[in-house]
């Protein structure tokens, strides 16, 4: 599965300017709303917000996939941010996160959400992707990562 194909240049920050949770996911989430898939902005804002009531998406290794399933959406979308200081998220490993995925589906793509975080997941289990990410300067070199198959 090419994960790109739900993100676009200007849906990816490498100055994530967030001190904290709810700043992250803000920024994620007017950076997802960039994406002519958002019909509006601010019913993902809080359906990301309950998610993460719900349990913590920050998954560990300095990573978070803040998520959220509305009809605010016309198709699923990716925003990716790093954050070069890492910001407390309530992570899994209690350590700073650093990149993020934010990830907004329709309601009715159940199936195709999940595949897309299972993957994200596979992706992110890997240090060498991981370090690829915090080294990208590029959305394209982003973008390699998300269409790698390792």
């Amino acid at each position: 599965m090419k994960l790109s194909k739900f993100c676009e240049e200007d849906l990816v920050s490498f100055d994530l300017k967030a001190k904290t949770k709810n700043e992250a996911i803000e920024e994620l989430v007017d950076l997802a709303s960039r994406s002519n898939m958002v019909r509006d902005r601010d019913e993902i804002f809080h359906a990301v917000l309950e998610r993460e009531k719900l349990v913590t998406t920050g998954v560990g290794y300095g990573v978070a996939f803040p998520h959220a399933k509305s009809r605010a959406l016309k198709g699923i979308v990716i925003a990716f941010a790093r954050s070069e200081e890492g910001i407390e998220f309530q992570a899994m490993d209690k350590k700073p996160v650093k990149l993020f995925f934010l990830i907004a589906a329709p309601e009715d793509a159940i199936g195709a959400h999940l595949n897309v975080m299972a993957r994200l997941s596979f992706l992110m289990k890997s240090e060498k992707n991981r370090e690829k990410l915090l080294a990208a300067r590029t959305a394209g070199e982003v973008f390699m990562v998300l269409d790698s198959v390792d």
